[in-house]
């Protein structure tokens, strides 16, 4: 752990790192802004590359750009004469890195979203990408305190924010999570986490999720907690993602036709062909968005878990033609 001296080059960016951290979860959780996640993913972004730049700078790592023609090195600039810095990702991506996979990840997912919103408005993400954004804020407090001292801490700034609306009691079908977020978003949160493994998208590094289950029953002199926390081997916490388990279906398994196709000549179905494929939805309209059978991304369709168990169904029903 380094000690920092105000007035130092490492202090200023240590201390820009995290009033840029408090202020991206500030106006994420101001009620009157709604510009929320466009605002706390440029400024965590910042904070990060502030973080990561006074760590270098205690290593004395240089994380200028330049090059070498001759030995020598010549930096590059700006068009003010400025030195050119490593953005995030190139810190991330340096040998001499000491963020972990997991929240590397979750840096680079927020990295490649802001490209996206950048570019164009966009509306209705907030709600859906949070649990990356809160495993954003986690890890950097972690990081903080790691690189400079628990007094850098922002946990004792931050509480969880106070809601006009309750927790709905019934689980929201998960099959329509994406389906209200605009396409290029969509697109893009698909494609990334399709390339994560499922150990790293299970990791709370990369996405931080909380299940809430109403509490009906309150104790005349405990604390009035709001929220309640419990260990993941209580057997309360492993009843509840037992059952969680049995109603989410998981946003990352799809299939292409032909990988259907495939799975269904592997069962022995030999004479399943696409075109049998193509028959079978359209007699049953099951690329209507509100039946919850698949997807439309980037121009093409995928399909869920459960239009394969259709699948499987109408073949063994008709063992007879496709056998």
């Amino acid at each position: 752990m380094s000690i920092l001296r105000k007035g130092t080059k490492k202090y200023e960016l240590v201390k820009k790192s995290r009033e840029s951290a408090l202020a991206a979860v500030q106006i994420f959780n101001n009620p009157n802004i709604t510009f929320k996640s466009e605002a706390f993913s440029v400024l965590i972004i910042i904070s990060w590359t502030y973080l990561l730049h006074a760590y270098y700078e205690d290593k004395n790592i240089d994380y200028r750009y330049y090059k070498k023609p001759n030995q020598r090195k010549i930096f590059d600039r700006t068009k003010h004469g400025a030195y050119k810095h490593w953005e995030l990702e190139r810190c991330l991506d340096n040998t001499n890195s000491p963020i972990d996979r997991e929240s590397a990840l979750n840096l680079k997912f927020l990295i490649g979203l802001r490209h996206e919103i950048e570019h164009q408005m966009t509306s209705r993400i907030d709600d859906s990408l949070s649990a990356r954004y809160q495993a954003c804020c986690l890890n950097y407090n972690y990081y903080i305190c790691k690189f400079f001292g628990k007094e850098f801490g922002i946990e004792k700034h931050l509480s969880f924010s106070l809601q006009f609306s309750s927790i709905s009691e019934e689980q929201k079908d998960l099959l329509s999570e994406f389906e209200d977020l605009p396409s290029n978003i969509k697109s893009y949160v698909t494609r990334f986490d399709d390339s994560v493994s499922d150990e790293d998208f299970g990791s709370p590094k990369y996405a931080y999720r909380i299940l809430f289950v109403p509490k009906t029953v309150n104790k005349r002199g405990q604390a009035d907690k709001v929220i309640e926390f419990l260990k993941p081997d209580d057997p309360l916490a492993a009843k509840v993602n037992t059952e969680y388990q049995l109603i989410k279906e998981t946003e990352k398994v799809k299939y292409r036709p032909s990988k259907i196709k495939e799975i269904m000549n592997n069962a022995g179905f030999t004479g399943f062909s696409i075109h049998h494929h193509t028959k079978l939805w359209q007699s049953l309209d099951t690329k209507n968005n509100s039946k919850g059978y698949g997807v439309k991304i980037e121009q093409q369709w995928y399909w869920y878990e459960r239009w394969l168990e259709v699948v499987k169904q109408h073949c063994r029903d008709n063992a007879n033609i496709y056998q």
